[in-house]
């Protein structure tokens, strides 16, 4: 039974790629019926007989026609109809008894209505039903009441009632399949929308957890150089600094990139995103590398949803990383954080005045101030940091607001505004 299903539907598959095959073989059916029907009398002594009459010449030359066009049925159904629809007419007129010619009408009535809208159905239909009808009636030599003319009646309205419903079933399995496409289609493109943010959001991690660490790094190894002869203790604290920031780096990495491990995997590390718990230990590693900052908190104490808080926490720690290279060695930090209604703002201060001056259009630091050591082409003092990038995308994902820029009489300021019912759903 399964073997003959597949045949069947191997068959059929075949078939609907090669119309021109189906509608020949339909072709040759047809010829065969009209053939084998013309040689039966209707009106015998006891009722229809087979084999008591012959077809004239003349109906087996209209059979071969009509049969021969019902090939181009698909490609001109309008032009088939009309052909088949004269012929039969002209059978029905001049036929006695009429060789059943109109049966390759009837076809292309079918195919009109399969592969027309319905209002063009159904005027050709009832026309077509009318013509065929009512010749059968009026030029036929039987009376108009025989069960032949009613048969053309029936089966010419059954031929475009059928066409009208397999043209709707069609549509109506072209507009399923359609949607069905549209909506993988959507699911695709919302998977990649997903994936595309799930990437900038690590992206922002990394660089946030790189470009403070490694700025610690950088400035407490040139501490280390600077003293390492004259005061060795002084340089050994500075390497344990060191030490220290590089573990911290190694740590976050690790967490950030174990977001993207696979199920069966080797185990990912658990430790929660940073957020402003940790705010002490943050602010505690620039004070070691020699930038003094100050912290004022008003919120509460209360625990912000997950988003805020890991944002909060990178735009201070970013803030404060950009303050440390490029503020100048004197300069000092302000951190504050205060709950105001139903939004956190968290703002960093500083009070750089170092003589050299970033160049115009620095991304994180615009305007501000860089290091007796910074080199303007870096691409992180230059036109190529993306820390104040990394911060607006943040506060843009969140629903808030982010302002940086120099303050008045030097320094630099960088607030954001955050909504403490976040777009994340996430409540207090």
């Amino acid at each position: 039974m399964t073997s003959l299903a597949s045949g069947f539907a191997r068959t059929q598959r075949w078939l609907r790629e090669h119309p021109l095959a189906l509608d020949g073989s339909l072709a040759v059916t047809v010829l065969i019926c009209m053939v084998i029907g013309s040689f039966a009398e209707p009106y015998g002594e006891h009722g229809p007989e087979f084999g008591a009459r012959t077809p004239e010449m003349r109906s087996v030359v209209l059979i071969a026609l009509v049969s021969a066009a019902l090939v181009f049925r698909r490609s001109r159904p309008m032009c088939v109809l009309l052909f088949t629809g004269l012929l039969s007419v002209a059978e029905l007129i001049i036929g006695d008894p009429a060789a059943p010619v109109v049966m390759s009408a009837v076809i292309a009535l079918y195919t009109v209505g399969s592969r027309t809208d319905r209002p063009t159905t159904w005027r050709v239909g009832l026309l077509a039903m009318t013509v065929l009808t009512g010749t059968a009636m009026f030029f036929g030599s039987t009376p108009w009441y025989t069960q032949e003319n009613l048969g053309i009646f029936a089966w010419t309205g059954m031929a475009a009632a059928a066409g009208d419903a397999v043209r709707s079933r069609r549509a109506f399995v072209d507009a399923i399949r359609e949607r069905a496409e549209r909506a993988e289609r959507t699911r695709e493109e919302e998977a990649r929308r997903r994936v595309a943010e799930e990437r900038l959001r690590i992206a922002r991690d990394l660089h946030d957890v790189v470009a403070h660490h490694i700025a610690l790094v950088n400035v407490q190894a040139g501490v280390a150089a600077h003293v390492m002869d004259r005061r060795p203790d002084q340089a050994k604290e500075a390497l344990a600094h060191v030490r220290e920031a590089s573990r911290s780096a190694l740590n976050e990495l690790r967490a950030t990139v174990g977001l993207l491990r696979q199920s069966g995997d080797p185990e990912a590390p658990t430790e929660p995103a940073p957020g402003l718990a940790v705010l002490d230990a943050l602010v505690t590693t620039f004070r070691q590398a020699g930038l003094p900052v100050e912290v004022a908190r008003a919120d509460d104490g209360a625990r912000p949803p997950s988003a805020v808080d890991l944002a909060a926490y990178r735009i201070i720690q970013e803030a404060l990383t950009n303050v440390q290279k490029h503020a100048g060695r004197e300069a000092t930090a302000e951190v504050s954080v205060i709950r105001v209604g139903a939004t956190l703002e968290v703002t960093v201060l500083d009070n750089g005045k170092a003589p050299e001056l970033c160049p115009a259009g620095c991304a994180d630091h615009p305007g501000g101030p860089l290091p007796p050591s910074a080199d303007p082409s870096d691409s992180e003092s230059g036109g190529g940091g993306h820390g104040l990038l990394g911060m607006r995308e943040r506060v843009t994902a969140l629903g808030g607001r982010l302002s940086a820029g120099p303050r008045y009489g030097g320094g630099f300021r960088v607030q954001a505004i955050l909504p403490l019912t976040a777009r994340t759903g996430e409540n207090r």
